[in-house]
């Protein structure tokens, strides 16, 4: 058998969550992974084991493929180095202050793969792209080394907090420019999973990581234009939704929060990004984006009314939850709505301090992000002399929350707002008048 084929030599490209999180899954199948990453913090902790995010299993994963030489990092490619496989991970975030998508680092990491790789080599994509991307944008920078190669897109699926388990798991989506091409990735990605759906062109496969992410976004967004329409007319959108969908299988509406994190506060921009060149409004998933955008704003208005209409400012509010969910647990800071709360709670006249709290993000973390803001050491800290209590990711350590001890550190009058209704099977007298949802703001349960 082909020594490549049975321990193939894999270079990813980049080594945030999605990169680290492959090179590791590969290299505990047998593929030799060099992690190329400009940032020499990040090779450092990898070549020492040590992941530099929060990841169920990582640790111990990491730190075996690191010790049996599996996985090593780098800030630059040996040029002695021969891989047969070069996979692009980097990010994808939106212009700051734009909702346009960068290609820079895709164009870098595209420059990087060109000038190292052999003739041969195949190549794949799987960062999070506008449409056309990689025929468009990698397919000319690797042409112009003059060798020869095989492009594929294999876009990334996982869920934070549970990425090892459903690299194993998750169907793998393939599609190269040719039909080699396209074999060739499959026989990498093959080795994640049996289970590797192969699509028609390099399009198709960089359509379905948008079309999974809007769709979420927009289904979630229907939800939060529920909580909105129940609010006005004074109906707990919790009770409507969820004895709407009881053992009724024709309706499925998901519960009302806040939507966000590094994919969904972004894909669906980019898929109205790739669209637009060809003259098409996508009016739904403009519409349901805006929803989201928005409902920070809308809720603080609901919480700040609730506090005026119990006392006299300046306020004290605590934030439970920074990271952008809390199931499966992240430190993940991206597309936290959490930090739009704040915005939107700082640009309250009302509002005096703000304290937060996360059992998994660090508080060295929390201070880098610059605002002005306390942290606490635990929940019930938090909520010591504050007259509001934010619930603000899904992290089950608040669904434990005990109530009393919580509303009875805080001022006179003080409530919990919770954007996950993680308490709303307790029984009503523990809630009333106390704690609040998104979609029931006279709090009655």
């Amino acid at each position: 058998m082909n020594s490549e084929a049975s321990s193939p030599t894999a270079v990813i490209v980049g080594l945030g969550y999605v990169g680290l999180t492959l090179g590791v899954a590969l290299a505990q199948r047998g593929c030799r992974v060099i992690g190329l990453e400009k940032r020499e913090d990040v090779v450092d902790l990898t070549n020492a084991g040590k992941p530099h995010f929060s990841e169920t299993g990582l640790d111990r994963a990491m730190s075996k493929v690191v010790e049996n030489g599996n996985f090593i990092a780098c800030t630059a490619l040996d040029p002695a180095l021969e891989a047969g496989y070069y996979v692009i991970t980097v990010g994808t975030p939106l212009i700051a202050g734009s909702t346009k998508p960068r290609i820079d680092m895709i164009e870098q990491a595209s420059r990087q793969v060109a000038d190292h790789m052999r003739d041969g080599a195949s190549v794949t994509l799987r960062s999070t792209v506008k449409l056309g991307t990689a025929r468009d944008v990698v397919r000319p920078i690797l042409a112009e080394s003059g060798k020869s190669f095989h492009l594929a897109m294999c876009p990334e699926r996982t869920l934070e907090g549970a990425a090892l388990k459903e690299l194993a798991e998750l169907p793998q989506i393939v599609s190269g420019e040719t039909a080699e091409a396209a074999d060739k990735a499959a026989a990498l990605f093959g080795l994640l999973t049996p289970a590797v759906v192969r699509v028609s062109d390099l399009e198709t496969a960089e359509m379905i990581k948008l079309i999974d992410n809007t769709s979420r976004d927009v289904r979630f967004a229907f939800a939060n234009e529920v909580a909105r329409a129940c609010d006005a007319v004074g109906i707990d959108a919790g009770e409507v939704i969820r004895s709407g969908k009881f053992e009724y299988p024709r309706t499925d509406v998901a519960l009302p929060g806040l939507v966000g994190g590094p994919c969904l506060e972004k894909d669906p921009h980019i898929l109205m990004a790739s669209l637009a060149e060809t003259g098409t409004a996508l009016e739904i998933t403009r519409a349901c984006r805006l929803v989201n955008e928005r409902q920070p704003e809308e809720t603080v208005n609901a919480i700040v009314a609730r506090l005026v209409e119990r006392g006299k400012g300046p306020f004290r509010v605590a934030i439970a939850g920074m990271a952008f969910k809390g199931r499966p647990e992240t430190d993940d800071l991206r597309g936290s709505m959490s930090l739009k709360v704040i915005d939107a709670l700082q640009a309250r006249d009302e509002i005096g301090s703000i304290v937060t709290y996360d059992g998994v993000v660090a508080r060295e973390d929390i201070d880098a992000l610059g605002l002005d803001i306390e942290v606490a050491d635990d929940l019930v800290s938090a909520c010591d002399g504050a007259h509001a209590l934010i619930i603000a990711n899904n992290h089950p350590e608040y669904s434990d929350l005990d109530i009393d001890s919580c509303v009875d550190a805080m001022n006179d009058g003080g409530f919990i707002y919770d954007y996950w209704a993680h308490l709303v099977k307790r029984p009503p007298a523990t809630l009333e008048g106390r704690y609040f949802v998104v979609g029931n703001n006279r709090g009655r349960f």
